[in-house]
């Protein structure tokens, strides 16, 4: 079997696809995908170097999102609701390889109006954008949120499901083509460049002087947010791709009346498991109606190429979700007939 097999910490840029990587054993409530599609994460990059808070003992393989199919042969555990062929996607670590065994109850049908591509970027973008907005920040109708490298995969995500609650949304991104996503894809009501000096005074504007009730922070820029966040504003901590964790000035967030906001959606399972049904159920209505679609970014890598779709995410060439598709499936199709 193919995959991305780590003995040792390492930059993505000196892995190696290694071929003959032994099959998953599957446990008692596993089941064998043959992966389809999968997603590439920033914190992909993190984990390789031994930088991220889930460290997997050594040998492991890398990668944590995927879709694919129930393989043929897969043991089916008592109770589970799949069968061999069902369209599947979840998260487990190991979805850089042509299988994966993961635990049944992890995993959820693909719906059948989206492809194996844009089912590879749901299990974790969109529930953490999804409970950050909804669950967490509590946005509302009428509100106005401000997100932080919103062209991303979990930044496109939370400018369309503010636009779905109807917020006014503000997509800060770092180049035109960035801020182009966020309108075109995203549905963006206003964008700013990031790069460009005094771009808080913007967003300032856009509120009329007030603020935005809401910032989501993928990156690690809450300090400069802070200069352009409303009285009693929210603000929600999703991650640090920008490098360092930050220092926050304490005193505008005491003056300011902020609230700051964790969310890691990777701690529901064990702390809040009932939240996770209720966010799927949820999210998967709003996939279905049309309001909300995965955005894929353009290329989508061959497994033999995965670790350049990562090196691109790193130096953020990339915009949407980035996608490595390691089986084909018209080819796949044809195969059957």
């Amino acid at each position: 079997m193919r995959a991305y097999q780590l003995n040792e910490c390492k930059h993505p840029s000196q892995l190696t696809l290694v071929q003959d990587v032994p099959e998953p054993v599957p446990g008692p409530e596993d089941v064998i995908v043959d992966v389809y599609s999968a997603g590439l994460n920033f914190f992909d990059i993190l984990q390789a170097q031994g930088k991220y808070q889930v460290k997997p003992p050594f040998p492991f393989i890398l990668g944590a999102e995927f879709s694919g199919r129930i393989a043929r042969t897969s043991h089916i555990p008592e109770g589970c609701p799949f069968r061999p062929g069902d369209r599947v996607f979840g998260h487990a670590q190991g979805a850089y390889a042509d299988r994966i065994a993961v635990n049944a109850n992890k995993l959820l049908p693909l719906p059948d109006n989206l492809t194996f591509d844009q089912g590879a970027g749901l299990s974790i973008t969109w529930p953490t954008s999804y409970e950050a907005i909804v669950g967490r920040a509590q946005l509302k109708a009428g509100e106005t949120i401000l997100v932080n490298a919103a062209a991303g995969g979990v930044g496109i995500a939370a400018v369309q499901l503010s636009k779905a609650l109807g917020a006014t949304v503000i997509a800060a991104a770092g180049s035109p083509t960035k801020l182009d996503v966020c309108k075109r894809y995203g549905g963006a009501d206003y964008v700013v460049n990031y790069r460009n000096r005094d771009w808080q005074k913007q967003v300032l504007e856009f509120t009329g002087g007030k603020g935005v009730d809401v910032v989501y922070d993928p990156v690690g820029w809450i300090r400069e947010s802070l200069k352009c966040i409303a009285f009693k504003g929210r603000a929600l901590v999703i991650g640090f791709a920008n490098g360092p964790i930050e220092n926050l000035p304490l005193n505008i967030v005491l003056l300011k009346n902020v609230n700051i906001m964790g969310v890691f959606w990777g701690n529901y399972a064990n702390k809040e498991p009932s939240r996770v049904t209720v966010v799927w159920k949820e999210l998967l209505e709003l996939f279905a109606s049309g309001k909300v679609k995965p955005v894929n970014y353009t290329t989508v890598y061959p497994l033999s190429n995965a670790m350049e779709g990562l090196r691109a995410l790193e130096q953020r060439e990339t915009w949407g979700k980035v996608v490595v598709r390691i089986r084909d499936e018209e080819k796949t199709a044809i195969a059957k007939l």
